[in-house]
């Protein structure tokens, strides 16, 4: 499914075409602005006490850790769920790193890493003082199997041995046979395939402990039980008014990575993204005390605030692992002809395409697949050099060597929505980039559900589309399996191996890095398949998006991390 940063973006919306907001900007180590709000902010000492506001337009839905897909959604449920393991709440590539939460370590693996071991902390406990189980962690993950709790991340029922009918503990109480819980501080998992990424996976909401006494099934998220610093005491209308307290105990010598610094966290949503805007902005009242997790500056509001020190110093700056592209099928003519695919590469002005949609301050050129953080294998590399402003007359060279001296017509699909990345202005500016080289494209504009059912079906998939791709976790194996392993090609579903790649040595490949549990080993690989991949010309890489967001003036201890990019709430202090 696509892995979309979760965010409100007046620029470019990414509300997923599946997967709906969750995670969102990452800072990058490779390049761009350090994440971070401005000094005064991160540099005033935090206290706790007081009431952090949180002010978003899209509503913390289905708040239940067998429903969402990750621990992002703008941190929130990490505040009431705790994991396996989780991110370390650092700035920038510190903030890339997996490291453990309930776990003693972020987990044992096998030789062949196809079993992973996990131990719990001693005194854990949920909010009501019984003591948290690995049963309770079992029990968690199955639940995600429940039809009627859909939504979570799917990878675990292609990983465990033996999940992939499984229908959930309602349905089939005996559970599942590859989690395995010796006793209460011991789980076991037996996976299909070597996973050296496990413990990165391990950070997902489905690896949340829930006591089986105390579920309530498809209402288990009005009243959760917490294992995080905070217990939920309001959740009205699916998430869109969220109040949390402190949870009494929930002990710090647990949890070296949640500070907890305010009392009480309110979270408001279903709001205008103007109106966030300007009540941060003017930071009158309680609104001094709030911050958004997903709602971006466009280009007007961001040179607005460029002239202001005093707003400019309270924008955060954020890089999630994202990027845009052209997509191609070379099974439609002419894209099967790799000179046209390279002659389109060195057409494309990615000036223009990044002035389409806000500028340089919220976007960043991208040669590469991969986005350029250190943790996803960013490996830099362009393999058809032609500047920030395209080389048409590479490009014509190559059109003629493809059989096309007078240039050739093609088609390019789109979304219809304004300000969308895979929107008309973007459409318009590749447009204008190809005419130069010879190529008349006709735009080829659908709704925004039609475009997704268009390219994500191979019997309507176009030849030449514009397209996104953003990663459940920061490493080059949810970035590359998705789109170019061969045995992710879906018929009768979404799929997004664009291109139906199906290479036996780009497999094989694949099959050699997931079994390296050396997280930065591993990512050295995944560079290097990039580049190769890349040079096929398979997708054109046109930006890398950066995020802006302001935070009210009394917001201390700003952290905005690789992972995530959305400023850290769980690090926030308003005192």
């Amino acid at each position: 499914m696509p892995h979309l940063p979760l965010v409100s973006h007046r620029t470019s919306t990414r509300i997923g075409v599946i997967v709906v907001g969750l995670a969102l900007a990452g800072g990058t180590a490779a390049c761009g602005p350090k994440s971070g709000g401005g000094a005064k902010a991160a540099d005033a000492s935090p206290h706790r006490g007081g009431t952090l506001y949180v002010l978003n337009n899209q509503a913390q839905e289905d708040f239940d850790p067998a429903r969402l897909y990750t621990s992002g959604g703008g941190n929130v449920p990490s505040l009431v769920y705790r994991t396996l393991t989780t991110r370390n709440r650092a700035d920038g590539a510190a903030g890339s790193k997996v490291v453990p939460d309930l776990a003693t370590d972020t987990g044992e693996p096998s030789q062949n890493a196809t079993v992973w071991t996990y131990h719990l902390k001693d005194g854990l406990t949920y909010e009501d003082g019984t003591p948290i189980t690995t049963a309770d962690i079992k029990y968690d993950i199955e639940r995600s199997f429940a039809p009627e709790l859909s939504g979570g991340a799917p990878y675990l029922r292609d990983w465990l041995v033996g999940a992939a009918g499984y229908q959930g503990p309602y349905k089939d109480p005996k559970g599942l046979s590859a989690i395995q819980t010796p006793d209460a501080k011991t789980i076991v998992f037996h996976l299909n395939k070597p996973e050296g990424e496990f413990p990165l996976l391990a950070t997902q909401t489905s690896f949340a402990p829930v006591p089986k006494a105390k579920d309530t099934g498809v209402n288990y998220a009005e009243h959760p039980v917490s294992s995080g610093p905070y217990r939920v005491v309001k959740n009205e209308n699916n998430g869109e008014h969220l109040v949390l307290v402190r949870n009494p105990h929930w002990s710090a010598a647990t949890d070296s990575q949640r500070k907890a610094y305010p009392d009480t966290i309110d979270v408001q949503s279903g709001l205008d993204q103007a109106v966030i805007d300007q009540r941060l902005s003017a930071g009158v009242g309680k609104d001094a005390d709030a911050v958004t997790t997903d709602t971006n500056l466009g280009p007007a509001e961001l040179a607005k605030i460029t002239g202001d020190k005093n707003l400019a110093s309270r924008v955060g700056t954020g890089h999630f692992g994202y990027t845009d592209y052209i997509a191609f099928n070379p099974k439609v003519k002419p894209f099967d002809n790799i000179k046209v695919r390279e002659a389109i590469a060195y057409a494309v002005n990615r000036t223009t395409v990044i002035n389409a949609q806000g500028g340089s301050s919220l976007n960043e050129p991208a040669t590469t697949f991969l986005p350029p953080q250190a943790s996803f294998g960013y490996t830099p590399y362009d393999p058809f050099p032609a500047g920030a402003t395209g080389n048409p007359a590479k490009a014509k060279e190559l059109l003629k060597e493809a059989g096309y001296p007078n240039g050739l017509t093609v088609s390019l699909t789109h979304d219809v929505t304004k300000g969308d990345e895979q929107g008309p202005e973007v459409a318009t500016a590749i447009q204008e980039a190809l005419k130069l080289a010879g190529i008349t494209v006709k735009l080829d504009g659908q709704e925004h559900n039609a475009f997704s059912d268009k390219v994500h079906d191979l019997k309507t998939e176009p030849g030449f589309f514009l397209a996104g791709w953003g990663a459940d976790w920061p490493s080059g194996g949810p970035f590359l399996g998705p789109i170019f392993d061969g045995r992710q090609i879906v018929s009768g579903g979404s799929n997004f191996n664009n291109a139906q790649l199906d290479d036996p040595a780009v497999n094989n490949e694949i099959d050699a890095i997931n079994k390296i549990t050396d997280l930065k080993a591993a990512a050295v690989r995944w560079g290097a398949l990039d580049k190769k991949i890349g040079e096929q010309a398979l997708t054109v890489p046109l930006y890398h998006p950066v995020y802006k967001r302001l935070f009210g003036k009394n917001i201390r201890n700003v952290v905005i991390s690789d992972w995530t990019g959305v400023l850290d709430i769980s690090q926030v202090a308003v005192k």
